[in-house]
């Protein structure tokens, strides 16, 4: 389970406190960004810690169902989250989850590093691009209104509607944000803001909102996978777990009050920087 790493001389007190702490900020991030907790708890424990990759994507997992749980339970209560995109698109992501978490003790860990860290920094780009507002009610996807995707969220200045398109197009990028997902143990969160931002048009903090709503069912339908191989261990994903949910319900708060751009920019750098040592560690067999 645990490699070379500064773990060796380390109590189990004392790691269990920087996995708290490095899930809180986890789950901070993946809040605000949608992206999911999976961003930071890889490299932490990975990088930091020197855990088995198997096992931290184990305890990602775990981290991205928790994310989940803490922030969308508050989205829906705000009326951003739209309950039945989500629910449709699950059908893709947990699908192709399952089938991303059986092939991934068949892959190489150096490659999963390397692919992590390709996806992290595709995650840092999506936070820091421009925003567009997808508000176009004047047209819509005739298999939208067949389903009533289409809905309305609150703002400043009260509800504003917005229609849905391409929902063929946008279930297809979930299959293959939900192989992400179920291969390293994250939420995809970049692939499913695509699929549902720039593909099918949805206002960006619907489409945040619901993202996160999402990811803990599709991280749920691989952890079953993960624990039938036991690496999903209880000493790492019980303080991943408290620290994410501690973590993404504060995020939440901060979303529905705040702008967060700047933080954006921020985080996108740490990511970035998480990203390139992931890579660096892949590509030179170090994990």
């Amino acid at each position: 389970m645990f490699g070379d790493s500064i773990f060796v001389p380390m109590s189990v007190l004392l790691f269990t406190i920087i996995v708290l702490l490095g899930a809180f900020v986890a789950g901070l991030v993946g809040s605000l960004t949608g992206l999911g907790g999976g961003v930071i708890i890889i490299p932490l424990l990975t990088l930091v810690l020197g855990v088995d990759i198997h096992y931290a994507i184990g305890a990602s997992i775990i981290s991205v169902i928790a994310t989940s749980s803490g922030s969308a339970a508050a989205y829906v209560k705000e009326g951003i989250t739209n309950i039945r995109i989500g629910m449709f698109l699950e059908i893709a992501t947990t699908i192709s989850a399952i089938i991303g978490a059986v092939i991934t003790v068949f892959i190489n860990p150096s490659y999963i590093a390397v692919i992590f860290g390709i996806i992290l920094l595709f995650s840092a780009a999506m936070m820091v691009r421009k925003k567009v507002d997808h508000s176009d009610n004047d047209t819509s996807g005739k298999l939208a209104v067949f389903l009533k995707l289409n809905g309305a969220y609150p703002t400043e200045n009260g509800m504003k509607n917005y229609a849905v398109h391409n929902v063929i197009g946008g279930f297809l990028m979930m299959f293959v944000a939900g192989i992400i997902s179920g291969l390293l143990g994250i939420g995809s969160g970049a692939l499913k803001v695509i699929a549902m931002d720039n593909i099918m048009r949805i206002p960006f903090k619907v489409s945040t909102t619901t993202s996160n709503f999402m990811m803990g069912v599709t991280a749920a339908a691989s952890a079953v996978v993960y624990l039938h191989r036991g690496q999903i261990d209880p000493g790492i994903a019980m303080p991943v777990a408290l620290g994410v949910l501690t973590g993404a319900t504060v995020g939440s708060k901060i979303l529905v009050k705040t702008k967060t751009d700047k933080l954006k920019v921020i985080f996108a750098v740490v990511v970035a920087f998480l990203a390139l040592q992931m890579i660096y560690n892949g590509v030179t067999g170090k994990l």
